[in-house]
């Protein structure tokens, strides 16, 4: 995400990449002052950096860089702030025509301290320019146009964190949209650093209602190899929270078991997350989404390659199961914040929020 608010125009150039206890930070804060009154000078709002082709932007720098799946659940929720329409599919979209070609963890060499020693974000997005997939007139924090930005950025791909986009680690983005009967409304998976061989994968559910359910099951060894991990009841609305499933994708990769068993949940992970990892499985269980009807032993298929996210049931059988479902599952929050966001807060595609966002206001607050 901070490379995100690089790519966005929310942050100046390059600011977001340096290291916590680097002094060059002191200089950034100093710039950021002086972008602060330029923008209040010439009356650029925030709403006027973040657009749908900025967002756009922002989107292809998290697919050529192998970036978090988070992004496609905080991208649609910047975008319903700023009044649009940029939902799950429309990240995915530009995740399946973006190559992948800034080498960094987990899923390749790098680190983010790394990225930064060699030009940062600003680079990566004079590739994206070099091969046709970037806006250049969306506005920035500086106050300059994008390309006006990164005509003044004179480093190149050094050809070890950032490769050259001409020669991409690989065609398409790190990061994968799924759908299909198991998931209508869409999910999300990271595949950098994957091999091909290992982006189809079929099972047998290995249902669990919670994450610590599936992670005592781990730690009990209770699953077998070429099992599929179905975490559910933990989206925004069931956690409550979409907490990230990280504990037990962390445990299963300590097994040694990261390649020889998936997952898929409601839930979110973390950009540490390693294997085949689905999440943001949509519509939530909580909603009586097709994952809250798995039973274990159903055949989950899941392929990354083509985009496809299935149970071997037929519309039937699961129209029938929905009938016979309980509801969602009670929590502990019978009351206080969290049991308010669960009635408030909406689908994951459109990012989770909790209220109707820029569209519905009747004026900007600066105008008051």
């Amino acid at each position: 995400m901070a490379c995100v608010s690089e790519a966005i125009g929310l942050a100046l150039m390059n600011s977001a990449g340096a290291p916590a206890p680097y002094e060059s930070r002191d200089q950034y804060a100093e710039a950021s002052g002086r972008a602060v009154m330029t923008l209040l000078e010439k009356n650029i709002k925030a709403r006027d950096i973040v657009t749908l082709k900025s967002l756009e932007n922002a989107a292809r720098v998290v697919a050529c860089t192998g970036g978090s799946t988070n992004a496609g659940l905080h991208l649609p929720a910047i975008a319903h702030e700023a009044g649009l329409d940029f939902y799950l599919d429309d990240v995915c979209e530009i995740f399946r025509d973006t190559p992948y070609f800034v080498d960094l963890k987990p899923g390749g060499q790098y680190v983010a301290k790394d990225l930064y020693e060699v030009g940062g974000v600003p680079v990566v997005m004079k590739e994206l320019r070099k091969a046709g997939l970037l806006h250049e007139d969306c506005i920035t924090a500086s106050g300059l146009s994008m390309g006006e930005e990164l005509d003044l950025i004179t480093r190149e791909a050094d050809g070890r964190v950032i490769h050259p986009v001409s020669a991409p680690i690989t065609k398409t983005g790190g990061v994968v949209g799924l759908k299909g009967n198991l998931a209508p409304e869409g999910a999300i998976v990271k595949v950098a650093g994957m091999p091909t061989q290992y982006q189809v994968f079929t099972g047998p559910a290995r249902v669990f209602e919670c994450e610590q359910d599936a992670f005592e099951a781990v730690q009990t060894r209770s699953y077998k190899e070429g099992d599929v991990f179905v975490i559910r009841n933990e989206g925004p609305s069931g956690g409550p929270g979409m907490r990230e499933m990280l504990a037990t994708t962390a445990a299963l990769s300590g097994q040694g078991m990261g390649k020889k068993v998936a997952l898929i949940t409601d839930g979110r992970f973390s950009g540490a997350t390693r294997g085949f990892c689905v999440g943001h499985v949509g519509p939530e269980a909580a909603h009586g989404g097709p994952i809250a009807l798995l039973k274990d032993g159903d055949i989950i298929t899941l392929d990354a390659i083509e985009g496809r996210i299935s149970v071997d049931l037929s519309d039937e059988e699961l129209a029938e199961r929905k009938k016979a479902w309980a509801g969602p599952r009670e929590t502990i929050y019978a009351s206080g914040a969290l049991w308010k966001y669960a009635q408030q807060v909406g689908e994951t595609y459109k990012g989770a929020v909790t209220h109707p966002g820029g569209k519905a206001e009747k004026h900007q607050y600066m105008d008051l």
